[in-house]
């Protein structure tokens, strides 16, 4: 035997110690990782190494260890990253109906629909004496109480608008943090593997990103040759291509459509030389576009609607309370301030003045000088129960309670999406954990293995020593 076949033998042996080096090396890099989210669990491919000739024999040379790559599957991922965009579009709507369902709550709390019911309830006390101060000032006590009712729902819906608004911001700001880093997390899989080389942490990354950023806004992305992914908001905006991120931002605009002044708007900057542009519109997607769409769908259609009841409710009271006499057998005044418009009639309603002052203004009867006379009175308590509003359709205790119940519904329809979402975002994700997780049973298993490969590599070192140590001594004998 000849010494370049012995130094061959310990090539074999070397080569089979490296690569369960590298094994080892790599497992423990996995069960380091178990618990990092996003981790795809890794693995070393071996191949055998390139044989050499002998006559007509071709001798092996052993293995090599070819690369480490990521155990994962493209196309699972994307599904995860569509549906966690969805989860993210409920998860904001619901939360933000939820926080109007507290406005609205009529259950734990003596809210508008007892104010409400209060009021007209004292105006039908006063039906029954309507001579009564004492019942007057019960009337006043009620219709101040309301106003103030009517003043809280609207001070809490403005409170809503800018907590949603601050929400806008925030998610803004996340954004362009995910998509900042995104962009530099492209040029470091680009230049590791134009190099040959495979990127698996750093694409790793890159995924949960992806996933974080759809979760935030409906999102669309394509990786291109060059190992770097375009990614783009609303089909329209880029937000990151190659190494470079574009911003958003999130501004305080006029009114415009269903948005109420002051509200925020998303603006994108494509670059420092172009105009900015809204593009609120085309986000339909993520947390984003569910905190936007109960912005200026949910709550702006509730605020609209106990506008529309405050105004109602103040323009019928008055009509009839002016048709009336007074204590003093003078002719009646608005029992509330006037309201001209119904936008915002349930932040401006308010009891007028001169009835605050004395409740001698307040009108029971219809003509003056008729003890008795309780028509007014009684006429102001069924507008509680008088189909005036929706075309004579409904009343405005039936629109309110309508109103509620409506509310309560949608919530709990948009829960129980949330709910089932979740479920489908967490049974893809156990699917990616069995594939691309790291089982600790496993990789000790996998240890032990490439443990005793390499105490076996080492052996043939050993053995190809004392061979070659036999080869030189040879002459001694």
């Amino acid at each position: 035997m000849s010494a370049s076949r012995i130094s061959s033998s310990m090539g074999v042996g070397q080569r089979a110690m490296m690569n369960s080096q590298t094994a080892l090396h790599t497992i423990s890099h996995n069960i380091a990782n178990k618990n990092t989210e996003g981790y795809s669990r890794q693995k070393t491919e071996t191949f055998t190494n390139f044989p050499y000739g002998s006559g007509k024999m071709r001798v092996g040379t052993g293995a090599r260890a070819a690369s480490v790559q990521r155990v994962n599957n493209p196309y699972l991922e994307k599904q995860i990253a569509n549906e966690t965009s969805q989860m993210g579009f409920l998860e904001g709507r619901a939360r933000s109906l939820g926080r109007l369902e507290q406005v609205y709550n009529e259950q734990s709390t003596e809210g508008l629909n007892f104010t409400m019911a209060k009021f007209f309830n004292a105006y039908r006390e006063l039906s029954t004496n309507p001579e009564s101060m004492a019942m007057r000032i019960a009337v006043k006590e009620s219709a101040d109480l309301l106003t103030r009712d009517f003043n809280r729902v609207n001070e809490q819906l403005a409170d809503l608008r800018g907590d949603t608004n601050t929400e806008v911001a925030i998610t803004v700001n996340e954004i362009n943090t995910i998509t900042q880093e995104l962009a530099t997390l492209n040029g470091q899989v680009q230049k590791v593997e134009i190099s040959g080389g495979y990127a698996n942490d750093e694409r790793d990354r890159r995924d949960l990103l992806i996933k974080k950023l759809g979760q935030l806004t409906d999102i669309k992305w394509a990786e291109g040759e060059d190992r770097t992914v375009t990614i783009s908001m609303g089909g329209n905006a880029i937000l990151v291509t190659g190494t470079e991120a574009r911003q958003l931002e999130a501004l305080a605009t006029p009114k415009n459509g269903n948005k109420r002044e002051g509200d925020y708007d998303v603006i994108y900057h494509q670059h420092e030389h172009a105009q900015p542009l809204v593009v609120t519109d085309l986000v339909k997607g993520g947390k984003l576009g569910g905190v936007l769409q109960a912005r200026d769908s949910d709550v702006k259609e509730f605020q609209d609607n106990i506008d529309m009841v405050a105004y109602e409710l103040a323009s019928r009271v008055n009509d009839l309370h002016t048709q009336g006499f007074t204590a003093y057998n003078q002719k009646g005044i608005t029992l509330f301030d006037p309201i001209e418009q119904q936008t915002g009639a349930s932040e401006r309603i308010r009891v007028n003045a001169e009835v605050l002052g004395d409740v001698g203004h307040i009108v029971a009867g219809m003509d003056p000088d008729r003890p008795g006379d309780n028509r007014i009175a009684n006429m102001i308590s069924d507008l509680q129960h008088t189909k005036s509003l929706k075309d004579g359709s409904v009343s405005l205790d039936e629109y309110y309670n309508g109103m509620v119940a409506e509310l309560g519904l949608r919530t709990q329809k948009a829960n129980h999406l949330l709910e089932t979402q979740e479920g489908v975002v967490r049974q893809l994700e156990n699917f990616r954990e069995s594939m691309s997780g790291v089982n600790i049973d496993e990789e000790v298993a996998n240890m032990i293995e490439w443990q005793k490969q390499f105490d076996a590599s080492a052996r043939i070192i050993r053995t190809a020593d004392e061979m070659l140590d036999t080869v030189l001594n040879i002459k001694r004998y």
